[in-house]
């Protein structure tokens, strides 16, 4: 496949990875409190990854997003 002119790349970004990386963690440690009966840590991590999902916004909006003025695309 192609990647056309305007495609928006799908994530790509240091804000799309930052929250990624953020909430795979905050899934990783819920699972295994899960797994441990750790009640307060599984609803921690349920936090975290609310966490996750507020800061790849934020970064988003102060232009670490895909289309921000502080991110350059790379040719694949």
């Amino acid at each position: 496949m192609s990647n056309p002119i305007g495609d928006p790349g799908h994530g790509h970004s240091p804000a799309a990875w930052t929250a990624v990386i953020i909430m795979l963690a905050a899934v990783s440690l819920g699972t295994v409190a899960y797994w441990f009966d750790v009640v307060w840590l599984v609803w921690a991590s349920a936090g975290l990854l609310v966490v996750g999902a507020l800061v790849g916004w934020a970064l988003a909006k102060a232009g670490w997003g895909v289309n921000g003025a502080k991110y350059t695309p790379k040719e694949h």
